[in-house]
């Protein structure tokens, strides 16, 4: 389940954006403030901030780069009232990534919502993905047997072993564990590792490297 948090001192406002989003089958918290915000940001790991600009204590604007500190994934869409659009271009630069312009109509927040979640979910598809990639190449070993498995083609255990001249064959075992939970290679009914598509344009890159270092 995706969480929300609305940071709006007016009440009445909170508590219908609470139930139209809840509704949608969304998590959602409230605060009256920033301030009261500030612990719940350290205890749920929320995908989207809807924001007030004008609240007592600490303000909209100065609150964008504290909640981006304790936030860093969380997409921040700024509340503000119609007067003041010039502040959502200046809270645009301070870190936000959205704005709605009070009064809203519950069409366009829902539009503003579902389209900032999107973009959450591909982020964090895309930093999951190059946190596999860099996992899989941080060992050598590991991007020995792949570089082997691209230029050999599917290849048993031992004939690995005896490739990569290493005598620990649980450590070889353990690399080849990494490399199938990235995707860059699979084993098959015959035992034998293959090396899959992600894993030939990752081989790719590698022999690009070698070779421009090399060269």
């Amino acid at each position: 389940m995706e969480h929300i948090l609305i940071i709006d001192d007016e009440d009445e406002l909170r508590a219908t954006l609470t139930e139209i989003l809840a509704k949608e089958g969304l998590d959602v918290q409230e605060a009256a403030s920033a301030d009261q915000a500030f612990p719940l940001l350290k205890r749920t790991p929320f995908n989207l901030i809807l924001l007030d600009m004008i609240m007592p204590g600490t303000d909209g604007m100065s609150a964008i780069p504290l909640i981006r500190k304790q936030a860093p994934r969380a997409r921040i869409v700024v509340m503000t009232a119609f007067a003041s659009v010039q502040n959502a271009v200046q809270a645009l630069q301070q870190g936000a990534d959205d704005y709605l312009v009070k009064p809203f109509k519950i069409e366009a927040m829902l539009l503003a919502v579902r389209r900032n979640l999107q973009q959450a979910r591909f982020l964090e598809g895309e930093a999951v993905e190059l946190d596999r990639v860099f996992h899989g190449l941080a060992n050598a070993m590991r991007r020995q047997i792949l570089l082997i498995l691209d230029r050999q083609g599917a290849s048993r255990f031992m004939d690995l072993v005896r490739l990569l001249a290493v005598e620990d064959h649980t450590k070889v075992n353990f690399h080849l564990k990494v490399l199938r939970e990235a995707g860059f290679i699979r084993q098959g009914g015959d035992k034998s590792y293959a090396i899959t598509e992600a894993g030939h344009r990752v081989a790719g890159c590698l022999t690009y490297i070698g070779k421009s270092l090399n060269g």
